[in-house]
This record gives structure tokens, sequence and C-alpha cells, in this order.
């Protein structure tokens, strides 16, 4: 804006130069015509001197010319010194705008150069923001897919397991409805038998007291002539019938039926066997995937948080033991340190500094392996001294290219290592207003 203001002033003045080089230079056309004209009139003069006598009149009337032109000359050379003079001013107020434009031509020089400079640093900028932002497509695309995948083995799991329990269900339905069948079973098989016996003892009786077979005494079968004898004796035979109980004459039916649903139900017990057996083999093959998966991840995260903490102890050694590496799923951590100088056979026995800082190179560690875009870290520094509070808060930074952290913190140290600083105070009561500080900012206004 300065510089184009500047522009306008020098444009005015070189105008205003050419309307006065221009009015000098008429100025001087004029002076030099009364210049031309006052010789002539001397001549004149001269001439007439020589016949003043006779010309008396036009003497008097070319001296009062001459008077007249002597003014104008006058006036013309005052009109040229004003002209000069103002010439001279607007060459000087040009060569002051002339500096002043130099001046911001090489300020403007100065700012482009920092606008190329800075537009190049842009540049550079948004094509690692453009990376960081494919990176951190490519992670939540992978991590969707991996989340996608556990998602349907899980529900896969969880069919698994419904189908399971209502397979059991139908194998322990299936397993009473066969017992008590086979119980059904057994006591028609004996009902049967008990029947098969007695006619056959009744046949054999008829052989055995008569030698005849049952068609031979049924053709010489011969009507009864004492009825009340033999209806005694008929029921007496009733008598010892009814003490058979009844004979349920359906019995083969129902023998050929419970035989039916028997086969069906076994069939359905080899089906439920089968799918248990498929079952089975799915858990065993996705619990050993499982164990797989943790052991390279736990391998993985041992391997970092042992080069984690010995750069933030300055040495000593660290690792993760698994309580019962047979079975990992089930299997519990111990956490073996060893800091520079000390014997340490348990954590307890380290201070509350030293456990909160092994506490965070183990989450630095689980954080390498798989870096979370969004974090928030709640006070994790509150019960580390001020060295450590540096080494926390340096070593955080490794992290900033994939992850943004939010730390809610009330040590000096983190603070100063934050981009953004952000403050909830209270002026007033039940009124609060929230305070934000660029570091970049803080830092050029402490330097100025």
């Amino acid at each position: 804006m300065m510089a184009e203001q500047s522009e306008i002033q020098l444009k005015n003045s070189r105008i205003s130069l050419n309307t006065l080089e221009k009015r000098l230079e008429t100025q001087q056309s004029d002076y030099k015509n009364a210049a031309e004209q006052l010789e002539k009139i001397n001549a004149e003069i001269a001439k007439a001197e020589n016949s003043i006598a006779a010309e008396k009149n036009s003497r008097e009337t070319l001296r009062k010319k001459r008077e007249q032109l002597s003014e104008k000359l006058s006036q013309y050379k005052i009109n040229d010194m004003e002209v000069r003079k103002d010439i001279q001013l607007a060459e000087g107020e040009i060569r002051s705008l002339e500096n002043t434009i130099n001046s911001i031509d090489n300020e403007n020089n100065r700012t482009a150069s920092q606008i190329r400079i800075n537009q190049q640093t842009i540049s550079d900028k948004e094509a690692k923001i453009l990376e960081i932002k494919q990176s951190l497509e490519k992670i939540k695309t992978d991590s969707e897919h991996f989340s996608s995948e556990t998602d349907i083995y899980r529900s896969r799991q969880k069919e698994h397991e419904l189908q399971r329990d209502k397979i059991n269900s139908d194998i322990r339905s299936l397993g009473d409805t066969k017992q008590s069948l086979a119980k059904e079973l057994a006591r028609l098989e004996e009902r049967r038998n008990t029947v098969l016996k007695e006619n056959d003892s009744i046949i054999a009786g008829i052989w055995e007291n008569y030698e005849l077979t049952r068609s031979e005494a049924e053709s010489i079968a011969e009507p009864v002539e004492n009825m009340i004898k033999y209806q005694q004796k008929l029921n007496d035979i009733k008598n010892k019938i009814r003490s058979l109980g009844n004979i349920n004459a359906d019995a083969v039916d129902e023998y050929a039926e419970v035989s039916e649903r028997y086969n069906f139900m076994s069939e359905q017990i080899k089906d439920v066997e089968t799918s248990k057996k498929e079952l089975e083999k799915l858990i065993e093959n996705l619990t050993a995937d499982m164990c797989r998966i943790f052991s390279e991840c736990f391998e993985d995260i041992n391997k970092n948080f042992q080069n984690i903490f010995r750069e933030l102890f300055g040495g000593g050694n660290a690792e993760l033991i698994l309580t019962e590496p047979e079975n990992v799923l089930e299997s519990g951590i111990e956490i073996i340190v060893a800091p520079p100088g000390k014997v340490i056979k348990n954590l307890i026995s380290l201070s509350g500094g030293e456990q909160s800082f092994i506490a965070i190179a183990l989450y630095f560690a689980i954080l390498k392996i798989r870096p979370a875009p969004f974090c928030i870290l709640d006070e994790i520094d509150a019960a580390l001294d001020d060295v450590n509070v540096s080494k926390y808060a340096s070593y955080l930074k490794n992290f900033t290219d994939s992850t943004q952290f939010i730390t809610v913190t009330h040590r000096r140290g983190t603070m100063e290592a934050a981009n953004v600083l952000y403050g909830v105070t209270m002026q007033e009561n039940g009124v609060s207003k929230l305070l934000r500080l660029d570091n970049t900012d803080f830092e050029a206004n402490t330097q100025v």
C-alpha cells in the first residue's frame, strides 16, 4: 500500500515537473521574443535618435513601448526564476520519492524473497502433510480391515458357540429321549418275551400233557358238555390270563415305530458329533492364530520395551516374561527391570516416579508397534522428577509424526515441549475462560 502511494506521488510530481518544464520553455520563448523585440526597439531608438528632431513624437512612443517591454522582460525574468525554483523543488521531491521507492523496492524484494521461501516451506509442509494423510489413510484402512476381520471372527465364534450350546442341548435332549425310549423298548421287549414264553408254555403243556401240536389240538377239539365245569375251568384260565396282565396287540407296530425313531435319533447324534468335531477344529485353528499373533506382537513389544527402557533410563535392562509360555492366552505377564546401578527383585521396591517411568516406557513400546492417530495422556508425568519429565517430553516428540497428543499436565517441562498450550481460568465465580498460547509465538516474543 505504501509503495503504491509513493508511486502515485512520484507520478503526480513528474506531471507537475513536465508542466513546469513546459511553462519554462514558454517563458524562455517569450523571453527570447522580448529580447529580440528589445534589440529591434534599441535599433529603432538608435535610428530614431538620429532623427530626433523630426520624430519626437515617434521617440516618445518608442520610449514608452521600450519601458513596457522592459517591464514585461523583468516580469518574464521573475517568472523564469520562479519556474526554475519550482523545478528545483520538484526535482528534490522526485529524488526523495525515488529514494523512497528504491527503499520500498528493496523491502519488496526482501519480502518477495521471504514469500518465496515461505511458499517453498508451505509446499514442503503440504507435501509432508499429504504423505502423512496417505499414511493415516493406509493405517486407517488396515485398522478397519483388521477390525472387520476381528469382528467377523468374533461373530463366527459367537455363532459357533451358540451352535455348540444348541447342539449340546439337543444332544442332552436326545440322550434323555434315547434313555426313555430304551427303557420303554426294554419294557416292551420284556413284555413280548413274557407273552411268547406263556404261549410257548401253553403249547408245550399241550404237547407235554397230550403230545399234540396246536393245529392237531384244534382239529380234535370237541364241544363242551358240562358247561358249569368247563365254565369254572374257563374262569380259572381267565383268572390266570388276567394275572398275566393286559395284552398289547399294537406292541409290534410300536416296536417298529420306536426302532425307526431310534435310527433317526442315531443319525442326528452322528451329525451333531460331526458338527462338534468341525467346531472344535475351527476353535483350535482360531486359538492357534490368536496365540501366534499374540506371540509375535509380544516379542516386538518386548524388544521395543528393552530399547526404550535403556534410552529413557540411560542404561539398565528390562524384559517382559510370560508366566505360562505354554498357554499364552491365559498367561500372566511379569515385568523384570534393572535400572542402572540398582539390583531390583520386585517392582514394589522402586520409587513411584520410577514405576511411572517404567509404565511410560511400556506404553511407548506398545504405541511403537501400532501407532494411534490420536492420543490423550492424563497427567502420566505427575510422579516424575524434572529430569525424567524432560526425557519423557523429548521422547514423546518421536511419535508426533504419526500421532497427535493431548497431554493434561502441570509439569513445566512437558509444557515447554508442547506446540500449543490451553489453560482454563475462572476469573469470576462460575465463569470459566479458555486461554490459548502457541509456544512458537511465546518464544518469538521472549527473544524480542
